[in-house]
């Protein structure tokens, strides 16, 4: 299929630098679909390349927010300012009416969340229900361009048949694509624009051609396109698995400390100096919308076993478990049982200076904590709302007031570097992050990794 149309990609018979011309003039309309925290910075992007973009969300309140020229995602330097001159200068609009855009584009990126079921199965049911809507208005020439995460084989196995189905069109008569989302909360413009190769796999050649076209202009970075999406979705997954894996062996190294006497970290950080050598680093757990859950996306959803991928998971999950283990060995040789004790959780967010709690480690630590009775707070100068912890939230100027027993730090957010230690009287601390100096304050200290570190009497 050959289009003259100037306003789609696929199957366009144009030069490609015409193609390119009318990408970036406002002539290809372009629909992003989810403006989260991922979904905003990416919409912005296209709106100051392409000059055509309409971000859709399901939240009319983020939708007000970003034709007022606001910004409801906070902490990522630039995107305020990008969000405000796109929406000023008519680039970008948002909308709740996802059939409106979905009508009215030729370019269909969605980026909504893939979570899991409560058995561990990918929930694919926000990208279906954005698929369904773009489905009402895709038109010949089309390109669906897939950034939310998920199970390799997804496009070509599900976003295909659905958008043929429901769109009436043969699936030759438009494209699929995908790229995987490689941002960080934090940075999200610098690594969309910037900081690493984008990938891109199509369904078809054409699709894989349109898309690389259109990510050569979106970032400055090179762009990398694989043989088609399954191996494109791979690539992401693998990503993520690699690093799930990598922090299991750390976290399993970490439980020799006290039987080694051997700081661990200091022994991961001299041998990384082998070239061949690059191992991460021990915590508390693993949190966050990513390495938590891509491990699933393999895990079951195939016929090859995965004993790797399961045992990794086990390994991670029981690090709050080891944690508040620790906890209660301190407390003990201080005398204090832990259901006496009142314990501070530091850092309830999963990252430093990130607004996100999910699949934070803080969450099963409180909770255990809570199930022996202690009388837990907890301290985050990032988030606003932590009614999901069981626990007891404080401000940081509130901390010195607080009587403890015990703190664990599980986030080492930069704000905790002022505490004063010296307020309180013989503290047992479980440095989950290594956040401590050693000797640095004159408490008993258990470092993840590093092992007991107790003053003399």
């Amino acid at each position: 299929m050959k289009l003259q149309d100037t306003t789609k990609l696929y199957g366009s018979k144009r030069d490609s630098s015409e193609q390119r011309r009318a990408f970036t003039s406002g002539q290809v309309p372009v629909a992003v679909y989810g403006l989260g925290k991922m979904g905003l910075p990416l919409a912005a992007v296209y709106a100051d390349v392409s000059e055509n973009t309409t971000g859709v969300d399901i939240d009319p309140d983020v939708v007000e927010a970003i034709n007022d020229g606001d910004c409801p995602v906070g902490r990522e330097p630039g995107l305020a300012d990008l969000v405000s001159e796109t929406v000023d200068s008519g680039a970008l609009e948002a909308t709740v009416d996802s059939a409106a855009a979905a009508a009215a584009a030729s370019v269909h990126v969605v980026i909504v969340p893939t979570t899991l079921r409560e058995n561990n199965e990918p929930d694919l049911s926000m990208l279906q229900a954005a698929l369904e809507d773009i489905a009402s208005g895709l038109e010949s020439g089309d390109l669906v361009v897939v950034e939310s995460t998920v199970p390799p084989r997804t496009s070509a196995d599900v976003v295909q048949p659905l958008l043929a189905e429901q769109s009436g069109l043969d699936p030759d008569e438009f494209g699929v694509a995908f790229c995987p989302e490689r941002t960080a909360s934090g940075s999200a413009l610098q690594d969309i624009t910037q900081s690493y190769p984008k990938v891109v796999g199509g369904v078809d050649d054409e699709s894989t051609r349109a898309a690389e076209l259109i990510y050569e202009e979106i970032t400055d970075n090179d762009v990398l396109p694989v043989s088609d999406a399954a191996t494109a979705e791979a690539v992401k997954v693998f990503e993520g698995v690699y690093r799930d894996v990598n922090i299991a062996l750390a976290n399993e190294l970490s439980r020799f400390a006290d039987e080694m006497g051997v700081d661990v970290t200091e022994a991961i950080d001299v041998a990384n100096t082998q070239p061949l050598c690059d191992i991460h680093l021990p915590g508390p757990g693993v949190g966050g919308h990513c390495i938590p859950y891509y491990p699933y996306f393999l895990i079951d959803q195939f016929a090859t076993d995965t004993p790797l991928l399961r045992t990794a998971r086990e390994v991670n999950d029981v690090m709050p478990e080891f944690t508040v283990g620790k906890l209660v060995q301190g407390l003990e040789r201080n005398g204090t049982p832990i259901h006496d004790a009142t314990v501070a959780v530091l850092g309830l967010a999963y990252r430093p200076g990130v607004a996100e709690t999910r699949k934070s480690p803080a969450k099963p630590i409180a909770a255990r904590l809570s199930a022996y009775d202690a009388d837990v707070v907890g301290v985050d100068p990032v988030l606003d709302d932590v009614s999901d912890f069981e626990l007891t939230p404080v401000s940081l100027s509130e901390l010195s007031e607080c009587d403890l027993d015990a703190v664990v730090i599980v986030t080492p957010h930069e704000e905790f570097d002022d505490i004063d230690w010296s307020a309180h009287d013989d503290l047992v601390v479980v440095d989950g992050r290594d956040m401590l100096e050693d000797g640095a304050i004159s408490h008993a200290v258990y470092t993840i990794g590093a092992g007991w570190d107790v003053p003399k009497p």
